[in-house]
């Protein structure tokens, strides 16, 4: 009789937790549903100035900016890591902390001085218990992530890359490819790259431009919001990847517990049986011994 109580309390305890990670993988699938819609916009936007560049730079432009110029040396770095704030969300976590301590330990080899500022309190926990100094660390960058919160970090990153104070800016994310799949990697975002180069651009080859204002008014607007543009998608990108890590966790978590059930629902049924069994033996055995 013991051992069918201890198998009903496990049960039970199992159902419990099958109802926890069911209801956090319909959580997770809707606030994927949402963060996917806000990433396609982000990226419709961004591949849209890259267009704009392409389109400019057909005009043969001797155009620069200080966040275009490559660094001839780099001596300081700022390494920006996109973690979550909350767990229960697979590998997520750790495959991104793996690319930032693989990075740190490369510019250490390389001779340069990084700051580490972190986002997400996984992230902040990892790097205090490994005693790695944190120069800035974030933990507002939740589910609904506002362009405001990023455009300010992002201006901070472009004027201090401008005034020489950084040389370049890395950032460790969760890459978002498609719904099954997601890379984590260290990207990175100053000096920029050639923008619009990999985009074909919409006109056909030699014709003339009328610029209203000037080309270089309009790349001097261009290059910062594409820039803010690229910071804003690695933090969407980051959102939309730990949605679906937390989705496919509590989703093999809840098949777990099903097939538990089943396997505690047969050995219930196994000890009831026994017990049933034990108990008819006992009945039998006292009635032989009344009628002896």
């Amino acid at each position: 009789m013991a051992k069918a109580r201890q198998i009903v309390k496990r049960l039970k305890a199992v159902k419990n937790i099958r109802k926890i990670t069911r209801t956090m993988e319909l959580i997770a699938t809707a606030r994927f549903k949402r963060a996917m819609d806000r990433a396609t916009e982000a990226a419709a936007y961004t591949r849209k100035l890259a267009e704009i560049v392409a389109d400019l730079s057909r005009a043969n432009l001797k155009f620069s900016h200080p966040l275009l110029d490559p660094r001839p040396e780099t001596k300081r770095s700022v390494l920006l890591v996109l973690t979550s704030n909350r767990g229960l969300c697979g590998g997520y976590n750790a495959g991104v902390l793996r690319q930032a301590t693989n990075q740190l330990a490369e510019s250490a080899r390389n001779g340069e001085e990084v700051e580490l500022e972190v986002s997400g309190k996984r992230g902040i926990s990892l790097f205090k218990f490994q005693k790695r100094p944190v120069e800035r660390s974030y933990t507002h960058f939740d589910d609904e992530v506002p362009f405001a919160a990023v455009e300010e970090l992002a201006s901070r990153y472009a004027a201090d890359f401008i005034a020489g104070r950084i040389d370049r800016l890395q950032v460790a994310y969760m890459q978002f490819k498609s719904a099954s799949k997601q890379v984590p990697v260290v990207e990175t975002l100053l000096p920029l790259g050639e923008l619009g180069g990999d985009v074909e651009a919409t006109a056909d080859a030699g014709v003339d431009y009328d610029f209203l204002p000037s080309a270089e008014e309009i790349l001097e607007e261009i290059v910062p919001a594409a820039f803010k543009a690229q910071v804003f998608k690695c933090f969407l990108d980051a959102t939309v990847s730990e949605h679906i890590s937390r989705m496919v966790a509590m989703k093999g978590a809840t098949e777990n517990a099903e097939e538990m059930i089943g396997i505690l629902s047969q050995q219930y049924n196994r000890a009831r049986q026994t017990q049933i069994t034990s108990e008819l033996a006992e009945i039998i055995g006292g009635v032989a011994a009344l009628e002896g």
